[in-house]
């Protein structure tokens, strides 16, 4: 299973088993991530798992969709590198995938 560390805003760690097919945000909620407030539950109508995907991993995990687009507005301080994590899929090629969590939730 790819394994994906998940930075809180204080620097602390969290390494998680993810299964493909799921969701960041998912995987975050199963192995309770503090973080990841997943408000809407995956459906991209709140902007409660917004996430900075690491440098090194923006081409693998991709854009977002204009939908995605237009929630990140309403993230705390979105950047660049902003994404809904439960817009990102898991899968093989995301194995040691960085994201870092913003100090509060949209």
């Amino acid at each position: 299973m790819p394994k994906i560390t998940y930075i809180e805003h204080n620097g602390k760690e969290h390494v998680v088993e993810a299964e493909a097919g799921i969701s960041v945000m998912e995987a975050a909620v199963k192995n309770m991530v503090p973080g990841i407030d997943a408000d809407c539950g995956g459906a991209c109508a709140c902007a409660t798992c917004h996430v900075y995907v690491d440098p090194a991993w923006s081409g693998k995990v991709g854009k977002p969709e204009a939908m995605e687009e237009s929630m990140l507005d309403f993230a705390h301080e979105p950047k660049e590198n902003s994404r809904l994590s439960c817009q990102i899929t898991v899968k093989k090629e995301l194995d040691g995938l960085v994201v870092r969590l913003p100090e509060f939730q949209g």
